[in-house]
């Protein structure tokens, strides 16, 4: 059987509750790296969708989705901003900030305390 991704994550997502801290910081630095692959693979989507968008109409596809910004703010940044909101609605970046806040409130966090 093959997992996908958002699957391995949801997966995750469940087990971090009830798992020690030693491997939940394993299992969060496993759910923070599909996370970013998902990402990824998400604003590459939102890229080739925009593609040929005025910046006009990117910058009022991010204002309706509550971000302000305005047309002297670069593309990239613009399409970066639609990606990661259309990206925090999946069930795999909610899934991951669920077991994030989880991971928080037990003292486990990827970047180490200085």
């Amino acid at each position: 059987m093959v997992t996908t991704a958002t699957q391995r994550l949801l997966d995750l997502a469940a087990i971090a509750p009830a798992s020690h801290d030693e491997d939940l910081l394993e299992l969060l630095e496993e759910a923070n790296a599909l996370h970013q692959q998902g990402f990824e693979i998400l604003r590459a989507v939102v890229v080739r969708r925009v593609d040929g968008t005025s910046p006009e109409v990117l910058v009022a596809a991010v204002n309706a989705v509550g971000l302000p910004c305005d047309v002297s703010q670069d593309r990239d940044e613009l399409v970066l901003l639609l990606a990661l909101t259309e990206w925090e609605m999946t069930p795999a970046a909610l899934a991951y900030s669920e077991m994030a806040e989880v991971a928080a409130r037990r003292g486990v966090c990827l970047v180490p305390e200085l």
